[in-house]
């Protein structure tokens, strides 16, 4: 049943009321804090004894979650060089990641991606991944903790491929601490952040950071100035052993000048320097005499510009009762004004070698959002059983405006491939006669949700959830390309419910059995950004099953978890059968696969570490417009396979330390017809890192040493290809005191 706004916002307020009231805030226990950068022992590196609060709401460890659970630390960021979101989310098995425009980081999770990949800002979901994500300086993370499949169940509709959560650094109790970094490296990238600890006494502590990334292109492409900025501080107060108040401010900024959506194919009759690594039955190739190129016109741009303030409040009762509250206020104005569109035109007059012939957008966000949520836990014993419970209500609203705005065309439209003059994007609104429209949108969500884990002995833990969500959508559409201006209105309701049911069990002393079914919903497009059309659909239905392995052997050297799964997606938008002109409800879309991960340390010097994984992704059921079959194809960004291999070396009596990492991504389409492919690849890095004193440490970088020309994901139109960054190095020093 849905969650009443009155019952949940008096609880949020009494909680507030009463930590406050109290003459000190308590600190967690769990946060950890970097100190110096090493690649952690096969000990802990797959932290199956630590918990991940995206995958539970009980305190579970990721040895109790029946699901994949993993975490990338603050630690294993510097030790790869991990500067930004989407440089991290690649580096999580089984995942591939782009800076596709309008949606930088984009994900894909076990054969899915967009929508149904859901990526949390320390536990609170603002909106679609689609809408929110930007591609924010890892230096703020404290880890990024990730939940592979359905999580509907914790996290409410789009948590269908799987969860990322970012989790902000935070105070600690430890004394006052410094942290800095200062890098400079290929393409004039530098980055510049610091953050530090002040333990102001035994009750209170302040934690802030900051930080600045800059670049001519982070893919050495013309005309693209990168720009990423943040600040986040926060306070933690703990008046009592039983009280504690987190209260955070992050803000973040970015600005990509002359915004790249990835570099157009030509016909391979055309191309100066034709390549092999994508294939079209079209005959369309990349061009390697293109690679720089950049054909957004001058004063293009995408930037965001977002700010959250939020607090977490935990108060732990008597008899194994704790009560927990999330406050989260947030607030976002995002910009994208580029060519959206850059098809190839073959040869004509004036234009020899074939031509571009483009489009022009202007896509502005202005988008506001709070959420409150409330949790009551209690860890006790039931007949002489360990039981782990949470019950709770969580209430959000969202304001989001959306002026869309496209060109015809004329203003900006055709340019030579090898001799471009790109133009300068029009400001007078008469340019954008295409489309020039309004989407305003109002979202409230009322939710209660239960978890419960239940030891039947202590080696065998049944855990169960549910979630009811009542999603009411206000939506409203305002065409400003007529006289007088039409208004198309919904009021679409959703009242989803997900649940899972999953056990763990302990068949020896480090070594864990565990399978899990879980569901979860997902709209047929991003919630804020449907179309009239679109809200008269209902959500999709996902399901999953799961099951795998955790473990730990060789005196604990070496750690592995593997895991089978299958998720499938019903009603997913298609076309009638009988009629291809109209939109119906009733497609599938599946993915099945392995994963294992693999650390282990060899000897007292060396570690090494391995993941696989696998995903057979295909349309169950898919029929396009003009009666187009897709059933059986792949989806797109979808690689079959995944892979990547670690290994760092501390030479035996010296400071030096020397690492290693191979990286491989099989192939995978741009568009649904399956009929553009790009191929796969390998890339190799390797670093090495002197540690000069007891608090600085010096790393020389190199990615891509074998200087492999790669596209690694699909741009806006399916005929565009982000090509990989080219050889580079980078050298970093790392300071804590």
């Amino acid at each position: 049943m849905p969650c009443p706004r009155s019952a949940i916002s008096a609880a949020a307020l009494l909680l507030a009321a009463n930590a406050f009231a109290q003459e000190t805030p308590t600190v967690r226990d769990d946060v950890p804090t970097l100190n110096e950068v090493v690649v952690k022992s096969s000990r802990d590196r797959l932290q199956l004894n630590e918990p991940n609060s995206a995958a539970s709401r009980l305190g579970l460890t990721a040895r109790e979650t029946p699901a994949t659970v993993q975490a990338i630390t603050q630690q294993d960021m510097q030790a790869k060089g991990l500067r930004t979101a989407r440089e991290a989310f690649a580096d999580i098995p089984g995942v591939i990641s782009g800076n596709v425009p309008g949606n930088p980081a984009a994900v894909m999770m076990r054969g899915f991606s967009g929508n149904a990949v859901s990526i949390l800002q320390d536990g609170v979901r603002v909106s679609t991944s689609t809408v929110v994500q930007r591609d924010t300086n890892t230096w703020h993370f404290e880890r990024i903790e990730v939940i592979k499949g359905p999580a509907s169940v914790l996290h409410g509709e789009g948590a269908l491929g799987g969860v990322i959560n970012k989790v902000t650094r935070k105070p600690t109790f430890e004394g006052n601490e410094f942290d800095a970094l200062a890098s400079y490296g290929s393409f004039n990238t530098s980055m510049v952040a610091a953050g530090a600890n002040f333990q102001l006494s035994d009750t209170a502590a302040v934690r802030i950071d900051a930080s600045q990334l800059k670049s001519d292109s982070l893919y050495d492409v013309d005309r693209n100035d990168t720009r990423s900025r943040g600040l986040t501080a926060s306070m933690l107060l703990k008046p009592t052993s039983d009280l504690s108040v987190l209260v955070a401010l992050d803000h973040y900024n970015d600005l990509y000048e002359t915004t790249y959506p990835g570099l157009p194919l030509v016909q391979a009759a055309t191309a100066r320097d034709p390549s092999d690594i994508v294939q079209s039955k079209s005959g369309l190739v990349v061009d390697k005499a293109l690679r720089h190129q950049n054909y957004n016109p001058e004063g293009g741009y995408s930037g965001a510009d977002e700010t959250t303030l939020r607090s977490r409040i935990d108060w732990r009762l008597q008899q194994g009762w704790s009560l927990a509250t999330d406050l989260t206020a947030y607030t976002a104005d995002r910009a994208f004004v580029l060519s959206d569109k850059q098809d190839y035109k073959p040869p004509s007059a004036g234009y020899p070698e074939g031509s571009f012939e483009r489009t022009l957008q202007r896509f502005y966000h202005d988008h506001r959002f709070w959420n409150a949520r409330v949790a009551l836990s209690n860890d006790t014993t039931l007949a002489g059983l360990r039981n782990r419970f949470t019950a709770g209500g969580e209430y959000n609203h969202t304001r989001l405006s959306s002026l869309r705005e496209s060109s015809n065309g004329t203003l900006v439209s055709r340019v030579d491939p090898y001799n471009p003059v790109v133009g300068t994007v029009p400001k007078a609104d008469s340019a954008y006669t295409a489309s020039n429209v309004n989407f305003d949108s109002r979202l409230t969500t009322q939710s209660v949700f239960v978890e419960d884990a239940l030891n039947l002995t202590p080696a065998w833990l049944l855990v169960a959830g549910v979630r009811h969500d009542d999603i009411d959508l206000e939506r409203k559409v305002i065409n400003f390309n007529v006289t007088p201006n039409t208004v198309q209105q919904a009021n679409p309701h959703y009242h989803p419910l997900s649940w899972r049911t999953g056990t763990t069990y302990d068949v020896i002393a480090d070594t864990t059995l565990y399978a899990q079914f879980t569901t979860a919903t997902t709209p047929v497009s991003s919630m804020l950004l449907q179309s009239i059309a679109n809200t008269s659909f209902k959500l999709t239905k996902g399901r999953a099953a799961e099951a795998g392995v955790k473990l730990r052997a060789l005196d604990r050297r070496v750690a592995l978890t593997g895991a089978v799964y299958q998720i499938k997606q019903d009603d997913i938008l298609t076309r009638d059968p009988a009629n291809s002109a109209i939109v119906v409800q009733g497609g599938k879309q599946s993915s099945q696969g392995v994963e294992l991960n693999l650390v282990a340390k060899v000897t007292s010097s060396l570690d090494i570490g391995a993941n696989v994984g696998t995903a057979d992704a295909k349309y169950d059921q898919l029929v396009e417009a003009g009666g187009a079959v897709r059933t059986g194809n792949r989806p797109i960004n979808t690689p079959e396979r995944t892979a990547n291999a670690w290994a760092s070396y501390a030479v035996p009596g010296t400071p030096v330390t020397i690492s290693g990492f191979a990286h491989h991504v099989s192939g995978f389409y741009t568009d649904t017809a399956n009929t553009i492919h790009v191929n796969g690849r390998t890339t190799y890095d390797a670093a090495v890192a002197w540690k000069v004193d007891k608090s600085a440490t010096l790393t020389l970088r190199g990615r891509n040493l074998t200087n492999q020309f790669y596209a690694e994901y699909s741009g806006y139109p399916v005929t565009n290809v982000y090509i990989g960054a080219p050889r580079s190095f980078e050298v970093a020093l790392l300071m804590h005191f």
